[in-house]
Formats: C-alpha cells, sequence, structure tokens
C-alpha cells in the first residue's frame, strides 16, 4: 500500500507537574477528541504521563508507569489512530526520557530516549540514548526529537536524509520565570526546523507551574511547514489540542538533501553516519 499524500496531525498541549493519574486522564481524553476530529496521529508532551516534576517522579513505581503505558495502548487501539506519549522510565542506574510511538493496533512500534539533558534534575536523575529516531506512519518516514535534542540539528537532519518528512518534537520547556520570558521574547523555545530541512515540525509542549511557583513552562505548541509556516499554534498558558493537515508533496527534505551531496569531500562520512542510523533505529532505548 502506497503512503498516502496528507496526514491530518494532532499536537496536546498538556501542565508539566502533575500527578499520573490525572496525566493518564487527560491523555486518554485527548486521544479521543484527536480521533473525532479525523487525526491520523496525536502528539503528547515530553515525559506526558508521568510529568516532568522529578520530586514526583521520583516517588512512582515502575508497574504504576507500564499500567498507564498500557491503558494508553488500549485507548490507541479504541480510536483506531496513532499515538505518540512520553514516560520517565528508571532503569538499573539512571531514567530514561522516553517517546513511545504507538501504532492503531496499540502496540509500541518504536521508542526513542532523549539523547542531550537539559534542567538540573533531568542532568542529575536521566542518561541519554545512543541512536536517532528513524520510523514509520502509515508507509511514511518520520523522526522523533525531544525538547533539547531540537537544538542538535544532525538529531533530525540525518533522519531526513534518509527519508524522514515530519519530525515530532514532544517538549517540556519548563525553566525558571525568567528564562522563560527570554524564550518568548527572543523567539521560541523550539526554533522551527522546516528552514534548514524542509520537513514538517509539530511540536507538543507543556504549560503550568509546579507545586513551589518557581517555574513555568512557554507553552506555544506548534504544526510547521516546510517552509517554516507556521499551521496551527497553541497558546502560552492553557492545555489544548492543536490540528492541522500536512501536504506531505511539499516535504521535499531538499536542504537535508543537498547537505548529503555538497560540497562533494563530506558525502562518504554522511553516508557513512546514514547507513549508523538505520543500523540502530530498532533498537529498544536501555
Amino acid at each position: 500500500m502506497s503512503a498516502p499524500k496528507t496526514l491530518q496531525v494532532s499536537c496536546v498541549q498538556l501542565h508539566w507537574a502533575k500527578p499520573l493519574a490525572r496525566n493518564l486522564a487527560r491523555t486518554l481524553h485527548y486521544i479521543r477528541l484527536a480521533a473525532e476530529e479525523g487525526s491520523r496521529v496525536v502528539l503528547f508532551p515530553e515525559t506526558s504521563l508521568t510529568g516532568y516534576y522529578f520530586p514526583d517522579v521520583l516517588k512512582l513505581a515502575p508497574r504504576d508507569i507500564e499500567a498507564a503505558l498500557d491503558r494508553t495502548c488500549q485507548a490507541a487501539t479504541e480510536a483506531g489512530i496513532w499515538v505518540i506519549a512520553g514516560t520517565l522510565r528508571p532503569t538499573a542506574d539512571r531514567f530514561l526520557n522516553l517517546a513511545h510511538v504507538i501504532s492503531p493496533r496499540g502496540k509500541i512500534v518504536h521508542e526513542y530516549a532523549k539523547i542531550h539533558m537539559a534542567g538540573r534534575d533531568e542532568q542529575k536523575y536521566c542518561r541519554g540514548g545512543d541512536k536517532l529516531s528513524l520510523f514509520e506512519i502509515d508507509g511514511i518516514r518520520c523522526t522523533l526529537a525531544i525538547c533539547r535534542d531540537g537544538r542538535h540539528p544532525e538529531v533530525y537532519r540525518l533522519p531526513a536524509m534518509l527519508g524522514a518528512q515530519i519530525l515530532f518534537h514532544p517538549s517540556c520547556s519548563s525553566d525558571e520565570l525568567e528564562a522563560v520570558i527570554w524564550k518568548r521574547t527572543s523567539g521560541r523555545a523550539q526554533q522551527p526546523v522546516g528552514p534548514n530541512s524542509r520537513i514538517f515540525h509539530c511540536v507538543a509542549n507543556t504549560v503550568g507551574q509546579p507545586p513551589d511557583g518557581r517555574q513555568t513552562s512557554s507553552g506555544q505548541s506548534f504544526i510547521r511547514e516546510p517552509n517554516g509556516m507556521p499551521l496551527a499554534e497553541a497558546g502560552w498558558y492553557q492545555e489544548e489540542m492543536i490540528t492541522a493537515i500536512l501536504d506531505l508533496e511539499r516535504a521535499d527534505r531538499s536542504y537535508a538533501l543537498d547537505s548529503l551531496n555538497d560540497p562533494p569531500f563530506l558525502k562518504p562520512y554522511w553516508e557513512q553516519m546514514l547507513k549508523a542510523v538505520e543500523a540502530r533505529a530498532d533498537r529498544k532505548p536501555e
């Protein structure tokens, strides 16, 4: 079966410092809503199920995290759509910050671990993954970056060279109040990737403050064209869902492909890296 010419995508903006049970309830609600709106994919923010507030995350039992993820898989089946959700998963030493790609059959078909740690708590309690993301949704090649990963263009440009037309970018751009104000006035927490790759960019970010009130999140989730133009944008403060239809012919990946071919002396090195990216794409993060 050939890949579709268009793909309707929804991105959900959620609070980043709420309990697991509340996060799961909101996840189930928005999966149903995205399906009702006709979306084929719904993207949730970074650590959407566990939350990103480490004082709470550290108290979670691993079985409760797995149960929430299982219920999310079941909801994907019930809705008949693709779901991309996030967790902080404990390992033998530290946590992995994971994005889980769940098929309409309720199976986790791809997982990606965040590579570049951001905040102090994340740097203390987590370790980075060791692969780039490359997977398919209905025959459409896609890739993932998690929050800070988007500041490192190789994370998505190498997959774009391999055919990825969409970057799904779950984020939790939480920081001290002054830093968030800077992010809002200087541009965005997540810079659009289309102008240096020619692929679609779908960001699901967070909103809200933690219990101590010392931080906030920048909101402004967006879905952007390969030329950088916004197709849909969310606000700064509220939980909400945005939706857009992606015309996949517009994601020609031309800027990434230009880098692959010129200057010619770099091409053998690019090709060597691309082989390594493909070889690791299906590895389960551990």
